[in-house]
């Protein structure tokens, strides 16, 4: 496995999945230095002040992911990274085929990383079977990884179900990132989360925070474990300590 540059602080993305951008706000000073690394996805580009939400979070020193997953020509999807590519995030997502894909990582620039989307946690087998896709679950991750690798991405979007197989068979310079954490079952953490209000979810494809990075994950993406909280900044805290764990081989 290469060894990444990575701070274990920011391996922790927290998925800032509110109305507004005030709500995001408020929850990311709460979180205050818990959290170093925010995701923004569609929900607040279309509640309005999307862009001033970001800049705000990088004059907080914080990193940000641009979850916008862009699906659409190549064309227009290389105009789209190369409007996004100055303005300070960190990754952005691309949900498409390989010429997509490829558009996506000619126009990123020295500092955006594109990550492909391989399949979204909200899908299980059935979904694919709705959807026309005859393969394996894992193979077709395996797959787009490949593939997305081919194009010029920096790294995928993989459910930590796949990341292990992933990580044998594709190049480990990828970046991996998984979503779908459900962390509980590491003691600390189940107690931060005991009081989490955790409606029905529509994740079906998910893993706890210490099989995403044994696994071989580079980043985890939580939203509602420490969002419902009844102490967000404790339960972001958990997490970072279980990360630190893991890392330490503990």
């Amino acid at each position: 496995m290469i060894a990444k540059q990575i701070a274990n602080r920011d391996r922790l993305i927290f998925a800032l999945d509110v109305a507004d951008c005030a709500h995001a706000r408020k929850l990311a000073i709460e979180l205050d230095d818990a959290v170093t690394f925010y995701k923004i996805g569609l929900e607040l580009m279309m509640s309005g002040g999307y862009f001033e939400l970001l800049d705000w979070l990088l004059e907080q020193n914080k990193k940000v992911f641009c979850d916008l997953k862009f699906f659409d020509i190549p064309a227009t999807v290389g105009s789209a990274v190369r409007q996004l590519k100055d303005r300070g995030a960190t990754f952005v997502t691309v949900h498409g085929n390989q010429s997509i894909m490829e558009a996506a990582a000619a126009n990123k620039g020295d500092s955006l990383k594109v990550l492909g989307v391989t399949v979204l946690t909200s899908l299980d087998r059935g979904d694919l079977d709705d959807l026309g896709f005859a393969c394996d679950i894992e193979e077709l991750v395996i797959s787009r990884a490949r593939r997305a690798l081919e194009a010029g991405c920096d790294g995928v979007i993989s459910s930590g179900l796949e990341v292990a197989r992933l990580r044998a068979v594709v190049d480990p310079k990828l970046l991996v990132v998984t979503p779908g954490i459900r962390p509980v079952d590491n003691k600390p953490v189940e107690a931060a989360l005991r009081e989490a209000a955790m409606p029905a979810s529509d994740q079906k494809r998910v893993v706890t925070v210490e099989t995403a990075f044994a696994s071989g994950a580079d980043y985890i993406v939580v939203g509602r474990p420490i969002r419902d909280a009844a102490d967000p900044r404790a339960a972001a805290e958990a997490i970072q300590a279980s990360i630190a764990s893991q890392m330490a081989g503990g």
